[in-house]
């Protein structure tokens, strides 16, 4: 059973910034891909950003050079800074792991943009 915990989300005015933190149980943590997702009010869950075991990370369009996912396999955490944030942005974040074809989400924390 892999448990996994965000924190971090908060109200930020448009071109502000947030740091979100998903802190993952277990001593496995090194072996996760790890992702973020968000859902927006009435719209499906979508795809965010991945980090690989060896480091490497991709985006999906729309934060691409403005978010930045990274891990810190000491402490069992991982992150995605939030920078130049939209009203669009606006939505609950869940990190997301899959371990033995079972995935696992966090309970999200909610991030609004907003003046």
């Amino acid at each position: 059973q892999v448990q996994l915990v965000e924190s971090g989300g908060g109200l930020v005015q448009p071109g502000g910034s947030l740091r979100l933190s998903c802190a993952v149980s277990g001593s496995r943590f090194s072996a996760y891909v790890m992702n973020w997702y968000r859902q927006a009010p009435g719209k499906q869950r979508e795809w965010v950003a991945t980090i690989t075991t060896r480091g490497t990370t991709n985006y999906t369009d729309s934060v691409k050079g403005r978010f930045a996912i990274s891990r810190d396999n000491a402490k069992n955490t991982v992150y995605l800074q939030m920078n130049s944030l939209k009203p669009e942005d606006t939505a609950v974040y869940y990190c997301n792991t899959v371990a033995l074809s079972t995935a696992y989400w966090g309970q999200g924390t909610q991030v609004t943009v907003s003046s």
